[in-house]
């Protein structure tokens, strides 16, 4: 009687993991303003696979990193791929347009003046952390620290093949 009792303990989550559809989380929609003054909206970005990464200048990993972001755009970029740096609200203007000009980063760059994006996406309190959407604006993965760059390119890379 105990051994079908912890049986059926054990196999009940099991059992119901079927029954209920776990949900995805969205990719919010949040506005944002580019270094180049222009306002734009997440939702703007969805049909799209979107990299989301928040960063910051005064954040050593996020300078390592830096460059194999830009690959890994450069990269998936005719593929359709998006990508969407966030320096975050702490960080100097003076310095983040600084960086991306001197970088000549390929992509949107955002400064979270009122961290209303790095709140939106959960509170983002450590850098670097980046998130992949797909097409539909679920967020399928989340790094936080450098990202397993072989691991982020084999995801792009399926999620690119997937029909729009």
């Amino acid at each position: 009687m105990i051994l079908s009792r912890r049986l059926f303990a054990w196999m009940l989550p099991l059992m119901l993991a079927g029954c209920f559809q776990s949900a995805v989380p969205q990719m919010p929609d949040v506005p944002y303003v580019q270094l180049d003054g222009s306002a734009h909206r997440t939702a703007d970005l969805k049909g799209k696979v979107l990299i989301v990464n928040f960063w910051a200048t005064s954040c050593a990993t996020c300078i390592k990193e830096m460059p194999e972001l830009v690959a890994t755009h450069q990269k998936f970029q005719a593929q359709g791929l998006e990508t969407l740096a966030v320096a975050m609200s702490y960080d100097s203007p003076e310095y983040v347009a600084q960086f991306t000009q001197s970088r000549q980063l390929p992509f949107k760059v955002v400064f979270d003046r009122d961290a209303g994006v790095s709140k939106a996406f959960g509170d983002i309190q450590m850098t670097p952390t980046t998130f992949v959407v797909n097409r539909r604006g679920e967020i399928v993965k989340r790094f936080v620290g450098e990202p397993d760059f072989a691991a982020l390119h084999k995801l792009l890379a399926e999620l690119l093949s997937q029909p729009v």
